[in-house]
């Protein structure tokens, strides 16, 4: 709240399609989809009218002992969809993460294997700042923070390709980090349930993205040695990569690449808190028993609430009726475009899917709110990571909007640096 002194709150009043207006009537381009979370745009109909129609049946019910449509569709859904056939359902990333880390550990003590009690992560990930979910996330401001209530864990070199040496590729620095994975799982195995992992891009630590190789090494390595593979795909997710999940550029399915998968954000288009952990039938099967202390000891007052579930299904039913993967094929390659354009000092320009990233070379260690402010002044939604810049817009790009996200970013960059 102190930097509100500087940095005024933006009072919104409404938004459509990729905008978002404030009470004066001035427009905001969201191009990081207010958090990541918006796929389709604001005051999409699609999902308005689902959530209006499920209003008018059930908001909310217990899942104690009850269920519903809503909850039974999107499950089935996300099955097909995973190779997962099972979902624990909560309201935000970090639940998810957790739900995952405990049912991780709990699958390897109903298999009398009480020691694989330890995590490990990628160096610069992040999973969610939850007392759990910030053990596996290695963001020093909040990990310094709070160390004392924590369980540490492991990180491992990250495979972030701006990392490797001079003349060494991407797939080579991949390779090389994979080895130093297998080289501490091999020493420590036994006392691992799990790794956890951002397929593809790491947010947080300024859109790193590293190639598909790593992630299917990470996968051999954690059945050769007995761990679970989690992969978070809570900003991932739902197309932001390319394909429908980031771990589908690894393997056919993501029941291939991973144990678990974590899912939130444009789980419901943006619309509803959600979230769910996947995963599969070996798993879920250590868990069936008579006695409760060997079932899954986790549980959320919200789980599968059915205005949710139904704004995720209209989501879900936009990828179907629409070549929404296709079209964002298109989208990626103007805004690779528009960025190739920019006279600016820029380093390590990248793209997955329709995330788009670059670092800014500049002395001014207040760029990135200089930056958010200045991309406020023309008309844009803009949050800098440190000095790296990106794009992770709603899938409902314009021509228009496209030109004015690259005009307004080149102008922001231009008076902060």
């Amino acid at each position: 709240m102190k930097h509100h002194e500087r940095y005024p709150l933006v009072p919104i009043a409404r938004g459509e399609g990729a905008w978002l207006f404030d009470t004066d009537g001035k427009g905001y381009l969201d191009a990081v989809s207010s958090w990541w979370v918006n796929l389709f745009g604001h005051n999409q109909p699609v999902i308005k009218a689902a959530i209006k129609d499920q209003l008018d049946q059930l908001e909310h019910v217990m899942l104690a002992g009850f269920t519903h449509a809503p909850v039974v569709e999107l499950s089935e859904q996300l099955a097909k969809l995973t190779g997962l056939g099972h979902a624990f359902y909560a309201s935000d990333g970090a639940s998810a993460t957790e739900i995952a880390l405990k049912m991780s550990f709990h699958y390897w003590r109903n298999h009398g294997k009480p020691t694989k009690t330890n995590f490990l992560s990628l160096q610069n990930s992040y999973h969610g700042e939850t007392l759990g979910a910030l053990a596996v996330t290695d963001v020093a401001i909040f990990t310094d923070t709070y160390a004392p209530l924590m369980q540490q864990a492991a990180h491992m070199p990250s495979p972030d390709s701006r990392l490797a040496e001079a003349g060494e590729s991407a797939e080579a620095y991949a390779a090389r980090c994979a080895d130093d994975l297998e080289a501490y799982v091999a020493a420590h195995h036994t006392q691992l349930a799990a790794l956890i992992i951002e397929p593809l891009v790491q947010g947080a630590a300024g859109m790193a993205m590293y190639p598909p190789l790593y992630l299917q090494r990470a996968r051999a390595i954690c059945q050769r040695y007995d761990l679970h593979l989690i992969a978070d795909e809570i900003a991932v997710g739902f197309g932001r990569t390319g394909t429908m999940f980031a771990c589908e550029q690894a393997a056919p399915r993501v029941s291939d690449v991973a144990d678990f998968i974590c899912l939130s954000k444009g789980i419901t288009g943006g619309y509803l808190a959600l979230s769910a952990v996947l995963t599969s039938d070996h798993i879920y099967a250590a868990f069936y028993d008579d006695q409760t202390v060997k079932g899954f000891l986790h549980s959320h007052s919200y789980t599968g609430n059915p205005l949710a579930c139904r704004a995720a299904l209209a989501t879900l039913s936009l990828f179907t009726a629409q070549p929404v993967l296709a079209r964002n094929q298109d989208t990626a390659a103007q805004l690779w475009q528009q960025l190739a354009k920019f006279d600016l000092p820029l380093v390590h320009r990248r793209q997955r899917g329709m995330i788009t990233a670059f670092d800014v070379v500049t002395d001014n260690p207040g760029f990135a709110r200089d930056c958010y402010a200045a991309a406020l002044r023309h008309g844009l939604l803009l949050r800098p990571i440190g000095h790296t810049v990106y794009w992770m817009p709603p899938y409902c790009l314009t021509d228009a909007d496209i030109a004015h996200l690259a005009k307004a970013t080149h102008a922001a960059i231009l008076e902060s640096m």
